[in-house]
């Protein structure tokens, strides 16, 4: 959204968001370190107060466009290369904060205990998408339409970021426990973990299925990996389309950034958290083959209301809220047999490193269409976009007929 309102191109605010998965792609290469130096509670604090310090960062240095190119969409992402860069580094300390933080709550819990927190850790999970994704660009677009000044709202909104994350991290680094069993391993544990690591790839790619496993990884959502992208900015840009040098700039519904920040952020986050609740209570009495076509159709229908709506351009904001609802709570309710379908696969001796390289094909699945799906948008208009996006869920079916006749 601030690359959107910045007036950065569609096909290079795509490109260069989707660089941001690469650490999460990554992380599983780095994770023995956090394992052998220092603690997971070092680790923890160190990296919130590293994320601090790249907000605040991230605040002074924002670049500020002049009203016309961003009228005109014709600012470069290479204006916003400090920003990027800044990006890219929090992007790391973020992962490996989650690979720090992780391994803390299971060493500073037992297995009852963390049992009874798990919920609420989920529930703090939901709350910061919603804050993140709903608040934080509800406030920018307050500012935007209180001062008519769009880099300046934005300055503001890394500003309330940066200082949350610092009370954050005050509040950690005095109240997060010591954990006596919070230790670094010793060097031969070290190897020890290295070993371990290697045997874990070797195993899981001589897994029965392994190859079908992973083009289900990667093409079960292929279409939801196109329309993420360009969701908000087709939400956001103007109404009426232009051609400049052979691109389609415009062509969205016109909403203000506040307006988004409710019906997509808040309001679409929320759906989207539901349906996965509901998902997981009807997997889990119905199973995962019985669910597996329901979730795919769930997954990949409701996405064509985006044609509708890129074709009709509807002005009710009622309408559009409904529509960006279903398609939210329908990725929601369709993602869970994603998220199992990885689960069953990844059973065995090493399930935990299993996993985590299914979650690297997760993000890889999301990044292949990421880094075309703007260059795409800009040649054909958001319309024509859509119905490309969409026409990929045909992957979805077929790979789910494959994985059915397996499980």
């Amino acid at each position: 959204m601030l690359f959107t309102k910045m007036g950065v191109p569609n096909d290079q605010l795509a490109f260069f968001t989707t660089l941001l998965y690469f650490p999460w792609f990554l992380k599983g290469l780095w994770s023995p370190f956090v394992d052998v130096i220092r603690t997971k509670r070092w680790w923890v604090i160190t990296m919130q107060a590293l994320l601090t310090v790249l907000c605040i960062l991230l605040t002074v240095s924002l670049p500020h466009p002049s009203p016309d190119l961003i009228a005109a969409k014709a600012v470069s992402a290479g204006t916003f290369r400090f920003t990027l860069i800044l990006f890219i580094i929090a992007a790391f300390a973020s992962a490996t904060h989650d690979i720090a933080a992780d391994g803390f709550y299971m060493l500073a819990h037992d297995t009852q205990s963390q049992a009874a927190f798990v919920g609420i850790r989920s529930t703090f999970y939901r709350i910061a998408a919603v804050f993140s994704q709903g608040v934080l660009v509800y406030i920018a677009g307050y500012l935007e339409n209180q001062t008519g000044n769009i880099p300046y709202a934005w300055q503001v909104t890394l500003g309330v970021t940066s200082v949350i994350m610092l009370l954050v991290t005050l509040y950690h680094t005095f109240l997060l426990p010591k954990v006596a069993e919070d230790r670094p391993r010793s060097n031969a544990g070290g190897h020890g973990t290295w070993s371990e690591l290697r045997e874990s790839f070797a195993t899981f790619f001589t897994k029965p299925g392994v190859w079908l496993a992973i083009a289900f990884m990667l093409l079960y959502r292929l279409s939801e990996g196109f329309l993420v992208k360009l969701c908000q900015p087709f939400l956001v840009d103007a109404r009426e389309a232009f051609v400049r040098d052979g691109q389609i700039i415009g062509g969205g519904l016109g909403l203000s950034t506040d307006t988004v920040g409710l019906l997509y952020g808040t309001i679409g986050v929320i759906c989207l958290l539901l349906g996965g609740i509901l998902g997981g209570v009807y997997i889990s009495r119905r199973g995962l083959k019985r669910s597996l076509w329901l979730m795919a159709a769930a997954l990949t229908l409701p996405s064509f209301v985006y044609c509708y709506l890129s074709m009709a351009q509807p002005e009710s904001l009622w309408l559009i809220g409904t529509a960006v609802s279903f398609e939210q709570f329908g990725y929601g309710f369709g993602f869970t047999a994603y998220m199992m379908y990885m689960m069953h696969f990844s059973e065995g001796p090493y399930k935990t490193s299993h996993y985590a390289i299914c979650t690297a094909f997760m993000a890889l699945s999301m990044m292949i269409p990421g880094f075309v799906a703007g260059s795409i948008e800009m040649a054909v208009g958001y319309s024509a976009f859509f119905w490309i996006a969409n026409a990929c869920s045909i992957s979805t079916f077929v790979i789910t007929y494959f994985v059915y006749k397996k499980l």
